[in-house]
């Protein structure tokens, strides 16, 4: 952004006039906000148009919310704030499209029980969060004998019936994307990356690594169109995969299946057996303090219940939290995964839903919010919350670094919007003290 002021970029080079370009500063924050926002509504919707969904508005949109950011037309930190919640509405109505253009296309999503590890013989790694892409991968391997095994971002494939019904969808291999180096060394057959979340490979698997329309990595291979048979060809010629079995988890919960409890859930509240909500999830880094997230989740009382989408579900996912009783539908899980950043739809409509029951806010309900943060499209998902109204979230654990202390201190007091302290038993405790 050009720095009109004192003639200088404000990209780069440091400003003269401290005073008057720190609210440029501030601007170029917003519009970085607004940029991020719309990259990642942008991937969603392309997932969503690959399923036959689109929205005029949205696309208007994203038109009108681009020129906002061109040099010299928007100088206005009021205007561009309302264009940055905008963009969280908007996105609000992509994510919806996507998810139902997912139930349309696979089935009514439902709980089941995926097995994570390997079986023997050849299989193919699918990772990323394009399930046309799986859905196509599984009808051309019918019937070859090779196994497909899904990732990361891929998990949530299990709960739809349209593709679970191939029982080559043999289960589920490998956690969050930062682990990706490590785990497609291990996996010996081919590996197919179908967006975003692929990291350049090592020289152990690249030859091996085939990526799909515009995601693409150096020594991987590119595939513009929908013939796999290439990677059919390497699943064949490859290493045989071996028996490694590493257990099974629950998953497929859905905003159907937890809505389809509601009164239920209501019952239980209100009796006093189910006394808070939390929503821990997001995006997952490699980086120090995402232990943050293991440990608030560990120390959730058992009288909780945990809904959990995204890549942040690898941290939490893995220790047992037990089960909790609904009057007349027998115990559910605490830990309740939805899906990945793409159901974020799906979290807040069980959230409206039950203040709806309630007769409340959304802001009312016994409910904490906690994200993992980490790229655009949580600058997306995180925009739908703030555009909703939904206050007191927390993300951790540092704040985006295009988010000016200044711009954050709006968000504070509009939205009580907080980082992630340093002890999460201290803000898991405040958490149950301030939302009754």
């Amino acid at each position: 952004m050009f720095c009109n002021q004192c003639e200088q970029t404000a990209l780069g080079q440091a400003c003269t006039e401290v005073g008057v370009c720190g609210k440029d500063r501030d601007m170029q924050s917003l519009q970085e906000t607004l940029l991020y926002g719309l990259k990642g509504m942008a991937a969603y919707a392309h997932h969503a148009r690959r399923l036959g969904m689109v929205d005029e508005e949205v696309d208007a949109f994203v038109e009108e919310g681009l020129f906002a950011t061109v040099t010299n037309v928007n100088f206005d930190m009021e205007s561009l704030f309302e264009l940055v919640l905008e963009c969280g509405r908007k996105n609000l109505r992509v994510m919806e499209m996507l998810d139902q253009g997912h139930v349309q296309r696979f089935g009514a999503p439902s709980p089941t029980k995926v097995f994570e590890g390997t079986k023997s013989g050849p299989g193919i790694l699918v990772t990323g969060h394009d399930l046309v892409d799986l859905d196509v991968l599984l009808r051309q391997t019918e019937g070859t004998g090779i196994k497909v095994y899904t990732h990361g971002e891929m998990l949530p494939a299990h709960m739809y019936p349209e593709l679970r019904k191939h029982a080559h969808l043999a289960g589920h291999f490998g956690g969050a994307w930062q682990k990706q180096r490590l785990e497609f060394s291990k996996f010996t057959g081919p590996v197919l990356a179908t967006t975003n979340c692929v990291l350049i490979p090592r020289d152990s698997y690249k030859d091996r690594l085939f990526t799909t329309r515009v995601t693409a990595v150096p020594g991987g291979q590119r595939l513009q169109g929908d013939d796999f048979s290439s990677v059919i060809e390497c699943a064949k010629k490859c290493e045989p995969l071996r028996d490694m079995p590493a257990g099974e988890s629950t998953i497929g919960f859905h905003q159907s299946v937890v809505l389809g409890l509601a009164d239920k859930i209501v019952e239980a509240v209100k009796a006093g057996k189910l006394r808070h909500f939390f929503l821990i999830g997001g995006c997952d880094g490699a980086e120090p303090g995402r232990n943050y997230f293991s440990e608030f989740a560990r120390n959730t009382p058992k009288d909780t219940v945990i809904l959990t989408l995204g890549c942040g579900k690898y941290r939490i996912r893995e220790n047992e939290y037990g089960t909790i009783e609904l009057n007349g539908s027998g115990p559910i899980p605490r830990l309740l995964d939805m899906g990945q950043c793409n159901n974020a739809y799906g979290a807040i409509q069980v959230a409206s839903a039950l203040a709806k029951a309630f007769d409340c806010t959304v802001n009312d309900l016994p409910l904490t919010i906690v994200l993992s943060w980490f790229e655009q499209k949580a600058v997306a998902v995180l925009l739908s919350l703030l555009a909703l109204g939904v206050k007191g979230i927390r993300i951790g654990p540092a704040a985006p670094a295009f988010v000016t202390p200044n711009v954050f201190e709006v968000l504070q007091d509009k939205f009580g919007l907080k980082l992630t302290g340093r002890d999460p038993l201290a803000d898991l405790q405040e958490s149950l003290a301030t939302v009754s």
